[in-house]
């Protein structure tokens, strides 16, 4: 924490701007060192006014490496809580190296992942949820991943964890009061009080662990399965899908042995479609492995495009070897351009429609064209809606974080072993021990109790520079 920390700031590559940040006891100093107002050399003075934006140059001796603008910012008001010095030059990898190089040949040294943010957790200007929020923004998939994670960069959960502590610590006192002053507490009713407040407290967790099942695919992305048996146009679904050339297609069934994945963004959800081998009995052992690999990746799927064509026979027996029932299905019958013309009419000569078992009445069953874009926007708009419709994330401020998740988990089992020690009326020493550990799980969602362990584990997944 005394030490003067420095790093690119900016990703590498050429550009219209590129940032070094500096943040230290001797940011100021190091950066006066290097900076000058004007091309004859003037050095800048000892002090920079905080918050100005100074045009000049950075100079190594006689030699100019590049005109910049130069922000200091005094701290406690920085994103560090430090004095911070931010140099914007021109984007490209070899000038900002040596702007980089020349402020640590001055005393500065290079940051570690993630060091200005956990910096800016120790000085205790953000909590451990807010910083990683900054990770979640500088990750965020769609728009409602950004959405949540500006809203928990805000303090939004910090609050709402808060209160649920402040709620424990408050009963955790009266019980301590009747540990120590048995005979002053005869009025205090800790097991009605205590009862309620446990009560509510397990009613959020619980709410807040639902709101993270709910909310994971804002990181993840929705995981979707395309399978069907061969040759029926999973890979050029997915192609659509995707809208452009992933997956191989030909006309020869077995194209596709391994699962092919892809993230793609459908109206502001994240998804991730997998292009599975088309399931079918085969002595084939390379064959035979893609089929495994294919319903492994059914299984694990939160959504199934089950793909067939006109003239498809299934009977019970083969659709459930195919898709587990418990799936979200969604049947999608391709080739629809065999069956009708481009103006809906049927073709003479046309092969039947799919005969499907009768668990598949009361599926979600739409008709396309993967070759001829035919259906392919409703079935986005199905596959969006059907995945999300259930959401109530609007008045969420969750993210969806295990870590949180654990956290949340871990309290629920202590509270609920709080709640059977106060209906067996246990002694108050035993409540007192249980509502500690909750207050302590708590607090490791906002870092206020996070072993070092956690902290760096959380900031060695940030990028040198943030």
């Amino acid at each position: 924490m005394n030490d003067t920390i420095a790093a690119i700031a900016t990703p590498y590559g050429s550009g219209g701007i590129g940032i070094i940040r500096i943040s230290g006891p001797e940011a100021m100093d190091i950066a006066a060192q290097i900076f000058s107002r004007t091309r004859t050399g003037k050095a800048a003075p000892g002090h920079l006014a905080s918050h100005r934006v100074y045009h000049g140059y950075v100079r190594d001796k006689a030699d100019i490496i590049d005109e910049v603008l130069l922000i200091p910012m005094h701290g406690p008001k920085s994103y560090t809580a430090e004095d911070v010095v931010e140099i914007q030059a021109h984007s490209g990898t070899i000038v900002l190296k040596q702007i980089l190089e020349l402020l640590l040949s001055k005393g500065a040294r290079l940051s570690e992942p993630g060091e200005f943010t956990k910096r800016a957790f120790l000085h205790q200007r953000i909590d451990l949820t807010q910083a990683e929020a900054v990770a979640d923004i500088i990750n965020a998939r769609s728009v409602s991943a950004l959405k949540f994670a500006a809203s928990q960069n805000m303090g939004v959960l910090k609050e709402q964890i808060q209160i649920l502590r402040d709620k424990l610590i408050h009963l955790l006192s009266s019980v301590e009061v009747c540990i120590d002053f048995p005979d002053d507490a005869a009025d205090l009713d800790v097991t009605a009080q205590g009862a309620q407040i446990l009560d509510t407290v397990i009613t959020q967790c619980k709410a807040f662990i639902q709101q993270h099942e709910d909310a994971c695919f804002l990181k993840e992305g929705i995981r979707i399965a395309i399978c069907g048996k061969p040759n029926v146009g999973k890979s050029s679904l997915m192609n659509r899908l995707l809208t452009r050339e992933k997956s191989i297609v030909t006309a020869m069934p077995g194209t596709t042995r391994d699962p092919i994945q892809e993230a793609v963004n459908m109206n502001g959800v994240p998804f991730v479609i997998t292009d599975t081998a088309g399931i079918h009995d085969t002595d084939d052992l390379v064959e035979i492995i893609g089929i495994e690999r294919a319903k492994d990746h059914i299984k694990d799927a939160d959504l199934v495009l089950f793909m067939m064509e006109p003239g498809t026979v299934l009977s019970d027996k083969e659709f459930e070897k195919m898709v587990p029932a418990d799936k979200k299905i969604i049947l999608v019958t391709n080739k629809i351009d065999l069956v009708q013309d481009p103006e809906g009419k049927e073709k003479p000569g046309r092969p039947p429609m799919p005969k499907l078992p009768d668990a598949c009445n009361d599926m979600p069953n739409l008709q396309i064209s993967a070759l001829h874009d035919l259906g392919i926007k409703q079935l986005r708009e199905k596959i969006v809606y059907l995945c999300v419709r259930d959401l109530t994330m609007e008045d969420s401020a969750v993210i969806p974080n295990l870590r949180h998740k654990n956290a949340l988990v871990q309290t629920l089992g202590f509270l609920a072993s709080a709640k059977e020690n106060i209906k067996n009326r246990e002694p108050e020493e035993t409540l007192a021990i249980d509502l500690k550990n909750s207050i302590d799980s708590l607090g490791t969602i906002t870092g206020e109790t996070a072993s070092v362990d956690i902290l760096d584990t959380i900031f060695n997944n940030f990028c040198i520079g943030k």
